[in-house]
């Protein structure tokens, strides 16, 4: 479980609330308003699923899991399983490889691993590890695509929302009693809609991509260790061309637990 993220999700929905209940002193039903919660919810759902594949729509529940749950993959473990790999190599040949596939649960790993112990050409390897690397891109761009729209049309929704409150407002001008309540649900709308937006759907989108730039960093790291065990690298010479990938920080931090 991602606990910054867990916490930044209560902690936000928990300052909006007490800012609600505050503001109202504690007639918190003030800001319900059911006709304008369907139009800015309901509206961004089901515009949402027009805008996209509907195995795409369904799918939202299990991406968005993944921001709260999936836990990142280390970098420095991978350098360091890297590493020991090449020590293997070194002493015992490459083939010997062959025994250590099964133990390795990342499928990027164990495939290109797989590919060099078949003696698979240098080229032939990191074109296909390109490909896989492509391919996940892809499917990350795309799973993005349902709290990105959601980010987007929640807005626009609480000013169609805000609209239509003015009209009905408008229309009884001659009523002062029902301006102020008027003018209050057609706000209202806004409002949701900006919570939808702020509150949920545009921090998810950026909290995946920052998932999707640390999967990209590991396998970046992963490519350039099959493509170093191929070549017959060293394990300090391996070591040192992947500890480039990590920042000032990670490296310290091996470095101490290398010493310790």
């Amino acid at each position: 479980m991602d606990i910054g993220s867990v916490i930044g999700l209560v902690a936000a929905f928990g300052l909006l609330f007490y800012s609600l209940f505050s503001g109202a002193e504690g007639e918190i039903g003030a800001f319900i308003d059911i006709p304008s919660v369907a139009m800015v919810g309901l509206g961004t759902v089901f515009v949402t699923l027009l805008s996209v594949r509907l195995e795409r729509f369904l799918g939202f529940a299990k991406i968005a899991k993944k921001a709260f749950f999936n836990p990142s993959e280390k970098p420095t473990e991978l350098i360091k399983q890297m590493v020991q790999l090449a020590d293997v190599a070194r002493r015992e040949g490459i083939l010997s490889l062959q025994n250590s596939i099964g133990e390795i649960k990342d499928p990027f790993v164990s495939n290109g691993l797989q590919m060099v112990v078949d003696g698979t050409d240098a080229d032939t390897v990191k074109q296909v590890l390109d490909l896989e690397m492509e391919a996940i891109d892809q499917r990350h761009s795309e799973g993005k695509t349902v709290p990105d729209m959601m980010g987007k049309y929640a807005p626009a929704f609480g000013m169609v929302g805000t609209l239509i409150g003015l009209v009905v407002m408008l229309k009884n001008m001659d009523d002062p009693t029902k301006i102020g309540p008027g003018m209050a649900v057609a706000l209202l709308t806004t409002m949701y809609g900006a919570i939808i937006a702020n509150f949920f759907a545009l921090p998810l989108v950026d909290k995946l991509s920052a998932k999707h730039d640390e999967e990209m960093l590991y396998l970046e790291i992963a490519k350039a260790g099959i493509l170093g065990l191929q070549a017959g690298d060293n394990p300090r010479m391996l070591e040192m061309k992947l500890m480039v990938f990590l920042n000032p920080k990670q490296r310290a931090a091996a470095a101490a637990e290398a010493t310790a």
